[in-house]
């Protein structure tokens, strides 16, 4: 992706916020997303931030209990929703369906625009498809640099005519056809695609001071809002056509008039909004989106990782004070005890002997709840030597089975192979496991042993896991020492002290780890790097891909 369509999408975002009704944003946080976040201050809408657990209450207001109680008179909050806004959501990838509905009502209503902040690393996981079909716009900054970006600075007395200027730009029923029969062609079955694009178009004439939509007004619209919906080329069903017969030789058709010759002439070939749609993204980031279309992540899933406190769900604990809010959950029977003690004394200073209950705030209980987070389990596999094949067909056959096996609980897996002077990750974390068997096929063998490499991969891996709120857990198979430095020297002393180096990191990171030998006798250096991380070490000879499953379970407890 350009840097230039970055800029193009938020200039005609900012332009029509309400008409193109937001932007699909597909990034990890950092400093690149951040530009263009930044960039949102030009939308003339109020930016309201959003988080996935956001509650009605916080949505579209309502009696605010807390105040009501305190001042003894109803008291109403004001709700996100009840003046147009930006609404920028964070995490839209775990965005629940019922909170994707309230956001799609409002959307269908004028005045709100959305911007979902989509951060998913899984190709399963993407935004719920009633979002899907009603942002407008999509953006996809997985593959850019900081270095091919820049500030996104817009002048907004131009902003300002340009939407002056968008009511009196005209868009003919040509166009109109023309854009809804290249959605038809890329596969696309909603309705609202053609009428964005339609509003994209206008918005981009207004941008460029004109009253009329051209035709490169056509095909930048049809890239920026059909790209990403249109499905792969193996999906797409091929278009009938009629056949149409030609005119007969040297007959004219008095029909047309010059004005209509000339209109015909400025118009856009169909096929040319197709290929500008098909060439706006790569073919493997549809073949992504449409996997995510097919298989979303479930949301909510429970794991067998860490315990980590929450108020919505998992394991009851005894409530504790608070208020009420978004995301909260009052425990009625805990507020009442807490408030019972004090009614004679409440009911003798408000002068209202008659009243049943009276609560206040101090009295309000929360309820809370412990849940698992989910598990991904890191597989550094050595993938060096006359042994690789054989350790790396067990080491797939392993995750498989423990994948198949932890489905129902929604864990994830990741597969790292280190060989050659450095180490590369093969399966991102992953719960798919149609999507492993597919990734686990011709894995390459082969050349040194940079043990060091596999090990500062699998924490680089684990500390991402672990920042997305998963329990990661490494697992090294092996069958000798290292003898490739991280700087890609054949130094063996190098090599085992950088390991050594990295074991200690790692444990300092708290992060869990077993070691497993596969070599024909127990290797030394192999118990000293497992005593320096502080991990399991298991001499498992000539082991096969049950028993490496088995032994792998034994040590997460399962």
């Amino acid at each position: 992706m350009s840097w230039d369509r970055a800029r193009l999408t938020l200039g005609v975002l900012a332009i029509d916020p309400g008409g193109i009704k937001g932007l699909w944003l597909r990034a990890r946080a950092g400093a690149v997303r951040d530009r263009i976040t930044q960039s949102l201050c030009f939308i003339p809408l109020p930016l309201v931030r959003l988080h996935p657990t956001i509650g009605d209450e916080a949505l579209y207001g309502g009696l605010d209990l807390s105040a009501t109680l305190s001042c003894g008179r109803t008291v109403q909050s004001a709700g996100v929703l009840d003046r147009p806004s930006a609404l920028l959501l964070a995490m839209a990838e775990r965005c629940p369906g019922g909170l994707a509905a309230r956001l799609s009502h409002a959307l269908d209503l004028p005045g709100h625009s959305l911007v979902a902040l989509d951060e998913a690393a899984d190709r399963d996981e993407s935004l719920p498809g009633a979002l899907v079909d009603r942002l407008g716009l999509f953006l996809d900054l997985s593959d850019v640099v900081w270095s091919e970006t820049e500030e996104l600075e817009f002048d907004a007395e131009a902003l300002a005519r340009a939407r002056a200027r968008l009511p009196m730009v005209t868009l003919s029923p040509d166009s109109a056809a023309a854009l809804t029969r290249a959605a038809a062609e890329l596969g696309i079955g909603s309705l609202r695609a053609p009428l964005l694009a339609m509003a994209a178009a206008r918005a981009i004439a207004a941008l460029d001071e004109r009253l009329e939509v051209t035709g490169q007004d056509l095909k930048q619209a049809a890239e920026l809002v059909y790209a990403h919906r249109a499905l792969p080329l193996s999906e797409q069903a091929p278009q009938d056509q009629p056949p149409q017969d030609p005119p007969p030789p040297g007959e004219d058709n008095p029909q047309d008039t010059p004005e209509e010759q000339t209109q015909d002439n400025q118009s856009i070939p169909d096929e040319v909004l197709v290929e500008a749609a098909r060439a706006a993204l790569p073919q493997d980031l549809l073949d992504r989106l449409a996997a995510g279309r097919m298989a979303r992540a479930a949301k909510g899933a429970s794991g067998t990782g860490a315990e980590r406190g929450g108020n919505r769900r998992g394991r009851p604990l005894p409530s504790r004070p608070g208020r009420l809010g978004a995301g909260g959950r009052l425990d009625l029977v805990a507020t009442m005890r807490a408030a019972a003690p004090w009614q004679p004394l409440r009911r003798a200073n408000a002068n209202r002997p008659e009243a049943a209950l009276l609560v206040r705030p101090s009295d309000i209980r929360m309820k809370r709840f412990v849940e698992t987070s989910d598990r991904v389990l890191i597989f550094a596999v050595d993938a060096s030597g006359s042994a690789a094949f054989a350790r790396l067909s067990e080491a797939k056959g392993a995750i498989e089975i423990l994948l198949a096996q932890a489905y129902a609980r929604r864990d994830h897996v990741a597969l790292l192979a280190f060989r050659g002077k450095g180490a590369e990750l093969i399966l991102p974390p992953t719960r798919s496991l149609v999507q492993t068997k597919r990734r686990l096929q011709g894995l390459p063998g082969g050349g040194g042993t940079p043990l060091a490499a596999g090990l500062q991969l699998a924490f680089a891996t684990a500390k991402q896991s672990k920042a997305r709120g998963m329990t990661p857990t490494i697992a090294i198979l092996t069958d000798g020492r290292g003898n490739i430095a991280l700087d890609g020297s054949a130094d063996r002393a190098v090599a085992e002290e950088d390991a050594l180096r990295l074991a200690r990191i790692i444990r300092g990171h708290g992060l869990p780890a077993i070691i497993i030998d596969t070599a024909n006798r127990p290797q030394p250096s192999l118990a000293e790097l497992a005593r320096t991380m502080d991990a399991p070490y298991l001499a498992l000879p000539r082991a096969d891909a049950h028993r490496i499953s088995g032994v792998l379970g034994a040590a997460l407890g399962e």
